[in-house]
């Protein structure tokens, strides 16, 4: 797991910091608003619209993994620039909580999104036959470690864009109107797509889904009430599976009946192939889901991703 950076970086983020931040957004009122991830950019961009004087940016680029992310000395004056920071505020933000930590700029709003969710942050879950992480005996017995895949819930997503709205209506009166307005608007769209979902997961023939992979995806199982199987945990650090792990998949596979193996974007496949060598069915599909943890393409947009994605949870689960 991504742990605090190191000495010299903390002291680079206070130094540009200082320099960098005022008590006014630098580009005479427009407000700046920076977001770390694509999810949430999304979202900002739906608020914001056609909303005068203000400029939304991405932090990461396309391609970039959120977990292995770490911020260059440009991304550090982007946010010192910034008038709102909006993050996720789970184990890979460990960094942005060293970067506001030393702002100098009171009137930045920082936007922790898992702060905002509240008691509807999920802990990280281990389940049955998942491959333990070596650095885990290293952590501290009782340290709680949160899911930070919070934007793959749809149900999520409504709450923090309205959430998202209502503080950046508090930071910009002027387009208060406009952003509540189109709050309303982006989240009916999401409300309808996760009435699909639960009509998909109600009318399928399976409720189980296996992962060769890591699992970033309880929020969206929890929401339907799926169960799932998995090599690794979501923001797992490991790569291997062992063999114990890859007969569990594999015997699960076989006592289920299952015809689909999940594997997440960005995967190599080996664990998938593996699990379906080590299995005795092998009439089996390799389906993947999107968890928006890197690369998006062009044309992308948080509600396409997560259409494609019920097109693909529809498949299997039938």
């Amino acid at each position: 797991m991504k742990r605090i950076l190191s000495v010299l970086l903390c002291l680079c983020l206070t130094a540009l910091l200082c320099a960098g931040c005022g008590s006014a957004p630098a580009d005479s009122g427009r407000l700046k608003i920076v977001a770390t991830i694509f999810p949430e950019y999304e979202w900002v961009k739906n608020i914001v619209g056609d909303a005068k004087d203000v400029e939304v940016s991405l932090l990461l680029d396309k391609g970039v993994d959120l977990h292995s992310f770490q911020p260059t000395t440009q991304d550090i004056v982007r946010i010192a620039d910034c008038d709102v920071f909006v993050y996720i505020g789970g184990e890979s933000d460990r960094w942005a909580d060293d970067v506001l930590k030393d702002a100098k700029n009171r009137d930045m709003l920082a936007l922790n999104l898992m702060e905002e969710l509240g008691a509807a942050a999920k802990e990280e879950e281990a389940v049955e036959g998942m491959e333990p992480e070596k650095e885990a005996q290293e952590e501290e017995a009782d340290e709680i470690e949160y899911d930070e895949h919070i934007w793959l819930s749809l149900k999520n997503a409504a709450l923090l864009t309205q959430r998202i709205a209502d503080r950046l209506g508090e930071k910009d009166e002027a387009n208060k109107a406009v952003y509540q307005k189109n709050a309303a608007s982006y989240i009916a769209g999401l409300n309808e797509l996760d009435g699909r979902y639960a009509q998909t997961v109600k009318e399928a023939k399976q409720d189980t889904l296996i992962f060769a992979d890591r699992f970033p995806f309880r929020y969206l199982t929890d929401d339907y009430g799926l169960h799932y199987y998995a090599a690794f945990k979501g923001c797992s650090a490991e790569s291997e599976a062992s063999f114990q792990t890859l007969v569990f998949l594999a015997d699960k596979l076989d006592s289920l009946g299952l015809h689909h193996l999940m594997i997440i974007d960005g995967s190599d496949r080996k664990i998938a192939d593996a699990v379906i060598e080590t299995a005795e069915t092998k009439d089996v599909e390799v389906l993947t889901l999107d968890s928006m943890q890197s690369s998006v393409g062009d044309d992308d947009t948080y509600l396409g991703i997560m259409e494609r994605n019920l097109t693909v949870l529809r498949d299997a689960l039938n």
